[in-house]
């Protein structure tokens, strides 16, 4: 099976990600990451339940540039394609 998205690779978020409860220091519910929000692929992993799940732990950017914690992505939540995530963003 090959891999949506590789560790080190530039990535946009295709929707808004919100903690799930998950990240420390975030409240639950909070928003992680916005639509089109730029980040990088830190880790590529697999659902535990569903082997065939890709899972990529995300850092995606804040507002002062800074890098924000790890967050659990599904190849569908993110793009590459930086055209399509300001179009998302602005929708």
């Amino acid at each position: 099976m090959s891999r949506h998205y590789e560790i080190g690779d530039l990535v946009y978020c295709t929707e808004d990600l919100f903690n799930d409860g998950f990240i420390p220091d975030v409240p639950e519910s909070g928003l992680l990451a916005a639509t089109g929000t730029r980040g990088v692929v830190v880790k590529v992993g697999f659902v535990e339940a569903d082997e065939g799940t890709e899972i990529y732990l995300v850092r995606f950017e804040g507002p002062d540039q800074v890098l924000g914690p790890p967050v659990g992505c599904l190849a569908e939540e993110l793009t590459q394609d930086e055209a399509e995530a300001k179009s998302l963003a602005t929708a």
